[in-house]
Parts: C-alpha cells; sequence; structure tokens
C-alpha cells in the first residue's frame, strides 16, 4: 500500500502547488523548499511548477555562479525553451566551467536576447561567439571581458552581424589586434561605450579608426601604451564622449590631451593617472572648454602637472567631486 508521504509527495503537494505557485511572492516560494528535504525533493522533481512562473522572464543572472556547467544549460534548452523565448539579458560572468557547447545550447533558446555577458571565461572560443551571432541577432551590448581564448574572427563576427551594437567590452582579450579592432570600429558605427582596457597590443592604426563612432560616450583605454598623441588627436574627433580612461597611455603629452579638450567639450570623466608627459598647459585647455562639465578628474602620477592640489583643482573645474579614480 503507498505511503502517506509518496501520495503526498506524487499527488497532493503538485495540485496544492499549481493552485498557490503563481501567487506567492517569488521569497516565499523559495522558503518553502528550506522547510524539509522532503518538501524540498517534492517541488523541485515538478518543473511545470517553477517553468510556467518563469514564462515571460526576461533577465537571468547567473554571475560568479560557478558551479553551473555546459550540462545545466542544455537542460535549460530542452526543458525551457517555452519559457526562455523572450529573454533579452544573459549574464554569465565568471560562470567559468561553461564551454562552446553551453553558449550553444543557451543561445539557441534564446533568439531575442539583446544583453549577453560573459567576463572572464577562457574555456569560450571563437566557436562559442559564432553559435550566438548565429542563434541571437538582436544584440546591443555584449561583454567578452577577460575571454583570453577569443580572436580577431570574434570580431570579424561582431563587426559582420552586430551593426547596431551600443557597448562593447573587450578588456583583456589578448589575442587580438589591429585588424580585428578595425573591423569593428568600421562596421560598428552606433557604439557608445567601448571598454580597450589592458590591451597593450593595439596601436594607433587601430586608435585612428575610434574616430568613426560618432556616438561614442565611453571609452576606456587604460594601459594603452601604444597610443599616441597622433591616435588620441583622431579619437578626440569624437565629440559626445563624457567619459575617457587615459591612465597609463604613458606616451601621451599635452599635444594629445589639448585636442581631446578642443574637440570632446561634454567630458564629464577623464583620468590621466600615471601620465607623466601632460603639464599643466593640458590642464589650462581643459579649463577653457570643460569646465563646466567635469566631475571627476585623476591626475594622479602627472608629475609634470604641477597644479594638482584639491584647491587648485577645483580652481580651474569647480564642479569636481572625485579626484582619485584608482587606489
Amino acid at each position: 500500500m503507498e505511503s502517506e508521504e509518496a501520495t503526498w509527495s506524487r499527488e497532493t503537494v503538485p495540485k496544492v502547488m499549481e493552485i498557490v505557485s503563481t501567487k506567492l511572492p517569488q521569497k516565499d516560494l523559495i522558503s518553502l523548499l528550506l522547510v524539509s528535504p522532503w518538501l524540498y525533493r517534492s517541488l523541485t522533481s515538478y518543473q511545470s511548477l517553477w517553468l510556467s512562473r518563469y514564462s515571460h522572464v526576461k533577465e537571468i543572472n547567473l554571475e560568479f555562479a560557478q558551479n553551473i556547467e555546459d550540462t545545466h544549460l542544455q537542460v535549460l534548452q530542452t526543458e525551457a525553451t517555452s519559457s526562455l523565448q523572450n529573454l533579452e539579458s544573459l549574464n554569465l560572468n565568471v560562470c567559468q566551467k561553461i564551454s562552446d557547447k553551453g553558449i550553444e545550447a543557451i543561445t539557441s533558446a534564446c533568439p531575442k536576447l539583446k544583453v549577453f555577458s560573459i567576463y572572464w571565461n577562457v574555456r569560450v572560443t571563437d566557436v562559442g561567439i559564432t553559435h550566438l551571432v548565429e542563434n541571437c541577432k538582436h544584440i546591443v551590448d555584449l561583454n567578452l571581458s577577460g575571454c583570453k581564448n577569443i580572436s580577431d574572427k570574434s570580431l570579424q563576427l561582431v563587426a559582420d552581424n552586430y551593426q547596431n551594437i551600443e557597448s562593447l567590452n573587450l578588456t583583456r582579450c589578448i589575442k587580438l589586434t589591429d585588424d580585428g579592432l578595425k573591423q569593428v570600429l568600421s562596421k560598428c558605427s552606433s557604439l557608445q561605450n567601448l571598454n580597450l582596457y589592458a590591451l597593450s597590443s593595439f596601436t594607433d592604426k587601430a586608435y585612428r579608426s575610434i574616430s568613426n563612432l560618432a556616438h561614442l560616450r565611453f571609452l576606456d583605454l587604460c594601459g594603452a601604451q601604444n597610443l599616441s598623441d597622433e591616435g588620441l588627436s583622431c579619437i578626440a574627433k569624437c565629440n559626445n564622449l563624457v567619459s575617457l580612461n587615459l591612465t597609463w597611455c604613458v606616451r601621451l603629452t599635452d599635444v594629445g590631451v589639448i585636442a581631446i579638450a578642443e574637440g570632446c567639450t561634454y567630458l564629464e570623466f577623464l583620468s590621466l593617472f600615471g601620465i607623466v608627459g601632460v603639464t599643466d598647459k593640458c590642464l589650462e585647455a581643459l579649463s577653457r572648454s570643460c569646465s563646466n562639465t567635469i566631475t571627476t578628474l585623476d591626475v594622479n602620477g602627472c608629475i609634470g602637472i604641477k597644479r594638482r592640489s584639491h584647491d587648485e583643482l577645483l580652481q580651474l573645474f569647480p564642479h569636481i567631486t572625485c579626484f582619485k579614480v584608482h587606489s
């Protein structure tokens, strides 16, 4: 004879949950899982109770869920495809057990995806990015920061398939070269946010093409050791820039920064941290054009700038609220 517990698990719990699960707040529903191991097993064994609750989910954030593997994403592909059809944002940051197979599985179930982030994943290669562009045609925000095994082929795929992309993060993607970046800069003219942090391999050959980005507002070039005044003068044509990080761009001098001052008059954030080749001349030029907009200015380590005290900087830029970007 079937035990009372088995009857509850097989019949009663699903019927009750079918009635109340869609009405319970998320916090209360999760709390039920913690009541007992038995209740946990009972609830999780009926996927329909959970999937129906998330039939219209638009955002999934699995950041730092380091136990997530390809098999989990493959289960979502097979069991929850209908629930993912309207997904617009997927964050897999630091899910380091996910590979190209996982990317293939999850993106095939999310045709409306717009935002995709897979920060610090060394398993994903150009194959994974190929799956992404084949399955998701509407990406406007892409974070590949720390994906050290993608190459210029991935940038070619982005350039050919995401010409309306608005935000791209390539931080520490160390296999990329000027040729790959130029493809993106020539075709993705809608970019508003471009992060090239810690990419010392790029040169002015690519940096000059940043001038194609008429809508660019945020640009991070921290550690761009090959960026010269010539390259920065081309970037100065991006006159909608509001945030520019030039930390440790060691080849720069007043010439390049003055060009920025004259071309980018809406600047709110500027870091010149560690650049020894700039002097008070560039600050004077910035003050003439950006004194009413700059709120963050970091000139720490700029030994050629003598007027570096807070009071002296406030005389030039009365709206500064942050003097230090780097700790």
